[in-house]
Parts: C-alpha cells; structure tokens; sequence
C-alpha cells in the first residue's frame, strides 16, 4: 500500500470508497466517503460492502483473521478468539441467546468458535460487543507461524508503565486489553462477580456497546440519559433497586455531555455501587478521575495511538477508591494478557508523543468548535466546554482541555446534512482520535436499526462528528466552509 499522507490528503471523495484509512496493512477505519455509501453499508448493500477493503476491526473481520478463521472452521462459521476462555465465554453466549450449538476449537496456537449459520450472528455480536478479538497482526503471525518475539513482549510492561504514568498508579493497576470494549467487558465481570444477580446502570446516552454490553452480557443496563434530572433519577433508582454498578462516559459521545459525577458518586458511594468511567474521549490529559472512578476503563485505539494502526485497550483501577480492595483482586484473578505483543509495540511506541500530542488536539477542537458554534449554516455545536459544563470541569485537570471531537447539526439538517457530508474533504469513516481529521454521520453508524429510539433520547440522527486532528487550523477551516456554505 502507498504511503498517503491523510492529513494532507484526505480520502474524502464518492471513487475512494472502500479505501483503508491510513493505507496500511492494519488500519482500523475505512472510507465511506457518502452519505449514502454509510446506508448502503448499514444496509449491506453489495454494491458497499463488496468494495470495503478494511473496516473497524470489532465490526469488520479483516483478511487475515478472515483466513485464519477460515482454517479453523473449515468452511463453517467461525471466528478466532484470543484464549481458551474468551472462546468459551463466546459459545456460551451463542448457545444461551440464539440456541444454536457453538463448539470450541483449537488450531494454530489459538482457539476459534464455529457453530450454524443461525448462530453466526450471535457469534459476530460476541465479537462485536466483548471486544475479545484476534487483532489482523496476530492473526497475519499465527498464519505464518510466529511467535511473538522477545521485544514484542517486552512492549507490554512497557506500555503499562506509560499508562500508570498517566493516570498516576502503580503499573499492576493497570491491566492491558485488546480493546477498549474488552477493558469494558473486564469490568462488566468483575463488578457482576462481586454482586451477582444484580443489573447495572449507564449514565448518559452511551455509545451503543457500552449499552448493549450491559444488556446482553450483563443481568440488564438500565439507561438514565437525561443528564439535568440524572441525580433524582439515579436517587429513585437505588431506592428500589440495587445495581452491580454504573457506567459512565466522560464525555459523552457523540453529544459530549458529561453526567455530574461529583454528586453522583457520594450516592453510589453510600451504597458500595462502584462507578466505571470510559474516559476515551476526553484522555487523561485532560481530564482526573481519581476523585470518583472506581474503574477505568479506556481505549488505546484512539487518542493514545494517534496513527489509527493498531488496536488496544486497558482497565485501571483506582488506587484511592474505597473499593479498591474489593474490586482489584477479582480483576487481578481473572485477568488474561491478551493484547498482542506486536500491538503493543506500535502503541507503546506512539503513546510516547501522547501528552503532546493531545495538547495540539485540544487547541485545534476548540477552535474549530467556536468557528462553528458562530456560522450561519450551523443549528447547533456539541462540544464538552458548553455541554453541561459545570460537569466537565469537576474533573477537568487545571492544565486539561476540552479534547477534539465536535459534533453539529446543520440547519435543516434532514435534508442538507447529506450534502454537507458528501462535500468535507476530510476523511470519512469510523472511528476517532487519529492525527488526521475523520468525519462520519454518527448515528448512522451506531444506532441505524435504532434511529427514532436514539431520537426520542434527544439524539438526532442528521448530526455530524468531527474527530479533529493535528493539521492546520485554518486550512482545516477553509475545508470545512466550503462544505457548509456549498449548494
């Protein structure tokens, strides 16, 4: 693959669907250039779907673990998975929601799931929701019958170190993923192993699989998304119900609002309920949640890798909650070490740069943010600044900022956001937090089967989010306009 330089060079045009973005071997984001290519491709229209050569690795099954899967299976439906126990976890998850047998198999160092057509879709939706994937290195490794080298491992308690570094804990309070669902699941366990039976509780309109975790691989996810009455909601809530936990996004996305967790946590704190933060899009950079969180849980992928090359994700738990005692061993016993070590190179590598990095981050989404907020053609901006403020800045480090991701709605969005779409010359696909900026239709993406309920939840679906990168400011604005002002 060429070495295109996105930022300079966006894949941003209706010919260019399909294309990996960055064009390397693992990247995580494609280009869906349209509008209607993001229906076409929700709607797995051929003429979409046949012409995607990557994709989000939990959502699109690279070639490689394609391949890998295929010799697993031999031709049955299968998928790879990381450990013994991520399979079984998988088979039982497909047998107990679709009543299809799964079976466990074991070849080339790793274990694949295979069951019946009818359970291929439980069997995706594992996959999807857990976050317990083969990355396409590990997988490109297996196949060519490698182990992992002496300096691929060592990039593990390399990269833990960063991270405890960050978030100012000891390097075993840091347990490294393959993702950040997979951190998310990892506390999904833990919290339902020291409570059983009991559900949880998101906080916050959430992105989709943190929902879907809760309600499908959990004992039920209560949704309290009014964050302006989300106190006396959470209050009524655990007078008639105890919860396992609650989950939480700081902020939000895509409307970046941020439940008020320094009045939040004293009630969940009264009743030993822990709190999970997902700090993805704000990163510790910006933001402290040692004061509240009793776990964090947080993608790599994203911010912290910056290239959009490589998958990761960890869980931290919280030295200076009371609940530390509890939580941290049941962790610690089920934990597997499941991020490739190849992986961890690329993110070790690159988490180095991210203190900087996200301090350009922050100075370009603010100020592309207030340029928006005054044009014309814009009905509204979301942004963690103004959306519930007071919020945000309960947590905010003195040095923090606001971090990159915008999302707007055009005027008479219905009908003129496809176009507006259509004409950024950003690059357009799924994911964020990469260098270059990347823009998608976010609710087509995440909530396409579920767009009225999205709505109902305040959330419209011809909204437009911005992961804002680290190119110039105004050639990013001058970019930007055109697609605004354009007929």
């Amino acid at each position: 693959m060429s070495a295109r330089d996105v930022s300079k060079d966006p894949v941003w045009r209706g010919e260019e669907l399909g294309q990996p973005i960055p064009a390397l071997p693992h990247a995580v984001s494609v280009a869906l250039p349209r509008w209607e290519d993001v229906v076409g491709y929700e709607e797995k229209k051929p003429e979409v779907v046949n012409a995607l050569a990557g994709g989000y690795p939990r959502f699109f099954i690279h070639a490689e673990v394609r391949e890998l899967a295929r010799q697993l299976g031999d031709g049955r439906p299968c998928l790879p998975f990381p450990s013994p126990r991520a399979a079984g976890l998988c088979a039982e998850f497909i047998e107990r929601t679709s009543g299809q047998q799964a079976k466990v198999l074991t070849g080339r160092g790793l274990s694949g799931v295979v069951t019946s057509d009818a359970g291929s879709a439980a069997l995706r939706a594992f996959w999807q929701h857990t976050g317990l994937i083969v990355s396409s290195r590990q997988a490109a490794a297996h196949l060519a019958g490698r182990a992992a080298r002496p300096e691929e491992l060592a990039a593990l308690p390399a990269l833990r170190r960063q991270l405890a570094g960050f978030y100012d804990c000891a390097e075993d309070d840091v347990f490294l993923a393959p993702t950040g669902m997979a951190a998310q699941f990892a506390a999904l366990q833990a919290v339902r192993q020291r409570t059983p039976g009991r559900p949880t509780a998101q906080l916050g309109f959430p992105y989709v699989d943190t929902l879907k975790l809760q309600q499908k691989l959990g004992h039920g996810g209560i949704l309290l998304h009014r964050l302006g009455s989300i106190e006396q909601e959470l209050r009524d809530l655990l007078s008639r119900q105890p919860l396992a936990a609650c989950f939480s996004e700081i902020p939000g996305n895509p409307l970046l609002g941020s439940a008020d967790v320094r009045r939040l946590h004293p009630l969940l704190r009264a009743q030993r309920v822990p709190l999970v933060v997902d700090d993805v899009v704000a990163t510790p950079a910006n933001i402290d949640l040692s004061g509240c969180a009793d776990l964090i849980a947080t993608s790599l992928t994203k911010f912290m890798v910056g290239t959009g090359n490589a998958m990761g994700g960890a869980l931290i738990c919280n030295p200076r909650s009371p609940l530390y005692a509890e939580l941290k061993p049941i962790i610690s016993a089920r934990h597997e070490e499941l991020l490739w070590g190849e992986d961890a190179v690329v993110l070790a590598a690159q988490t180095r740069s991210f203190p900087e990095r996200m301090k350009r981050h922050n100075q370009n989404g603010l100020w592309l943010a207030e340029r928006l907020r005054r044009h014309p053609a814009v009905e509204r901006v979301w942004y963690p600044k103004w959306e519930f403020a007071e919020a945000y800045e309960a947590v905010r480090r003195p040095e923090g900022g606001w971090g990159a991701l915008i999302t707007f709605l055009p005027k008479e969005g219905e009908t003129r956001s496809p176009g507006i779409y259509d004409r950024l010359e950003f690059c357009k696909g799924p994911s964020l937090g990469t260098v270059f900026t990347l823009a998608c239709p976010f609710m087509l993406l995440a909530h396409y089967t579920e767009l009225e309920w999205a709505e109902s939840c305040g959330v419209p679906r011809s909204l437009i989010r911005l992961s804002v990168g680290l190119e110039d400011p105004e050639d990013l604005w001058r970019r930007l306009e055109r697609a605004l002002t354009a007929r």
